[in-house]
């Protein structure tokens, strides 16, 4: 154990990320020889290659991945080390960064933030809005402690032994369309809708206005289950700018309910529920190990208060 130490763990890591020794030595702030170096005596040191250089650039040997793949491991354990000796010493002191996707940053977000604000006042807390797959791989690379993300029936989702995902709740999702049963919803909305719900089949003429790529994706997938095509005229994430084009009667849309919860609704825009079984879930996900900071830890006990936000 004394010939494997975290500046070898950190190399690895980035070479993993970067792809090469140069974007690796850029990402940690080192020069290209001294990562070179490193890696050399290290491969002396453990009797293992832990590199494969080719004409192309370098790739990790299973040595070599297998250390970058404790590498977060480590560092969520030094960090949950330091805080530790920190909190012993009597310090009020942390940082604690997370990451959401855009419908949580006006909902559960402000929760979790007002919650960590006054539990632990003296943590600095940050936020980044991201799609799921940007903060999977904010989590990956250690750039963010803990990551808000959401996922459909069907995803195909690939499993993380580095990562450890919660279930939060579900999100449903409605159909937004002008004109219709007329029930406008007004903002701040959040509980069951009423009416009946809307059989998808019924809205195979339709012109549609898709999300992000994944809810995008999840349109053409529950389209195809109702036996259509769906005719994709307009894409944007922005919830208001959605419920501004099916205002406008350019087309019709599916909302998750987070999304709607802040949404003005203007009258002549119907909010109605579609099959339960459509409803998105509502994640968070940290390092492997990382529930350990107690920074982490205080972030994972606000999140799970804002809970009840969810179905």
């Amino acid at each position: 154990m004394d010939d494997l130490d975290p500046q070898l763990l950190r190399a690895l890591r980035a070479i993993a990320d970067a792809g090469s020794i140069t974007g690796a030595a850029a990402a940690l702030g080192y020069s290209q020889p001294a990562v070179s170096q490193l890696l050399h005596r290290a491969e002396q040191r453990l009797g293992h290659a832990l590199l494969l250089r080719g004409a192309r650039g370098v790739t990790l040997t299973e040595a070599g991945q297998v250390l970058a793949d404790h590498a977060l491991h480590v560092q969520a354990a030094l960090t949950a080390a330091q805080e530790d000796l920190d909190a012993v010493g009597g310090l009020a002191r942390g940082r604690v960064r997370i990451a959401g996707f855009p419908s949580a940053s006006s909902t559960l977000v402000p929760a979790v933030l007002a919650s960590m604000a006054a539990a632990v006042p003296g943590v600095t807390t940050s936020y980044v809005e991201v799609e799921p797959p940007e903060a999977l791989e904010l989590v990956r690379r250690g750039e963010v402690d803990v990551a808000l993300t959401f996922t459909y029936v069907g995803d195909d989702v690939a499993t993380d032994a580095g990562l450890v995902t919660r279930a939060l709740g579900r999100d449903p999702l409605a159909l937004v369309r002008s004109g219709g049963s007329g029930r406008a919803r007004p903002a701040g909305s959040a509980g069951p809708m009423a009416g009946s719900v809307v059989d998808l089949a019924s809205l195979h003429g339709a012109r549609w206005i898709g999300g992000c790529p994944r809810c995008r994706g999840h349109l053409l997938a529950s389209c195809a289950s109702a036996g259509f095509t769906p005719d994709i005229v307009l894409e944007t994430d922005n919830a208001a700018a959605v419920v501004g084009l099916v205002a406008a009667g350019l087309g019709v849309a599916l909302l998750p309910r987070l999304a709607l919860a802040t949404t003005v609704i203007p009258s002549g825009v119907s909010i109605d529920p579609v099959d339960d079984e459509l409803a998105r879930r509502v994640e968070v996900v940290v390092a492997r190990g990382a529930e350990r900071v107690p920074s982490v830890r205080a972030a994972l006990e606000a999140v799970r208060a804002a809970e009840p936000l969810l179905a």
